[in-house]
């Protein structure tokens, strides 16, 4: 981005990676960070603060430039936080996310739920659920932001076994955190067979597993009369027919009427 940045913040900022790469960019001023553990935020460098990522304590128009990457999906509101970041920048500040889309973890949420149903008679969801990327930009819409783009990316990564995939989703927070959920953990033969069914349908020659982490990137502007604003409906100048070379039609123009034959009905 050709500007400067005079006030960043990092929300989410987890241990302050991506806060300390943005940071050093000559663009970027003065970078806060924000977590909602202590412990991390104990780890970033100053200045930091303890504070959920739907419950922001900066003034409006106080930022220029807000980041947070894989902290949004977890957020219990995710659009009143959005709109919190929205009103925290300062006209023409500018906002970058990455989270996890709708189809990360998909294996592993299929083969969990099918176990279940098959082994107990019923299935709760173990996996937390993420948005999908119309979602996200819908949000970002809604939230008042200029310029929303929503864009998402898949990744395969490579995992010894079901369990050690397991273990590291748990280590991650990734487990379900609704409060609407089955509380009782699954049976050892529950897991096998959900362990069973993924290696089946997603092991690798070698006897290693796949999983698919979907990231869903964000950006959007805080609204000012510099940038660019949709032209008035009427205002072409240039026909997407002629462009086309095609034949416009009006909304109002009817199809010619053909029956269909015998074979067609059919």
């Amino acid at each position: 981005m050709l500007r400067d940045f005079p006030r960043a913040l990092d929300l989410g900022a987890f241990h302050g990676l991506l806060g300390r790469t943005v940071g050093a960019l000559p663009s970027v001023g003065e970078m806060i960070y924000a977590e909602s553990v202590y412990d991390y935020a104990a780890l970033c460098p100053r200045p930091a603060l303890v504070c959920d990522e739907d419950l922001l304590p900066f003034k409006d128009a106080s930022l220029n430039l807000v980041v947070s990457g894989l902290a949004l999906h977890r957020v219990n509101d995710l659009p009143g936080s959005l709109i919190q970041i929205r009103r925290a920048l300062a006209p023409d500040g500018l906002f970058m996310a990455a989270a996890l889309g709708a189809r990360a973890l998909i294996e592993l949420r299929e083969c969990l739920i099918e176990a279940e149903g098959e082994m107990e008679g019923g299935a709760s969801p173990r996996v937390s659920p993420f948005g999908d990327v119309r979602a996200y930009g819908a949000l970002l819409q809604r939230a008042g932001f200029a310029l929303p783009v929503a864009d998402a990316e898949e990744l395969t990564v490579v995992y010894p076994s079901p369990r050690e995939l397991m273990r590291e989703v748990r280590a991650l927070g990734g487990g379900n955190v609704l409060t609407v959920r089955s509380k009782t953990p699954l049976p050892r033969r529950t897991l096998a067979r959900a362990e069973d069914i993924y290696r089946e349908r997603h092991g690798t020659p070698d006897g290693k597993v796949t999983a698919t982490f979907q990231f869903v990137f964000m950006s959007g502007w805080a609204p000012h009369a510099s940038q660019q604003q949709p032209l008035k409906p009427g205002s072409a100048q240039a026909r997407l027919a002629d462009a086309l070379h095609t034949q416009e039609h009006s909304a109002g123009d009817k199809a010619p009427f053909r029956k269909a034959s015998k074979d067609e009905e059919g």
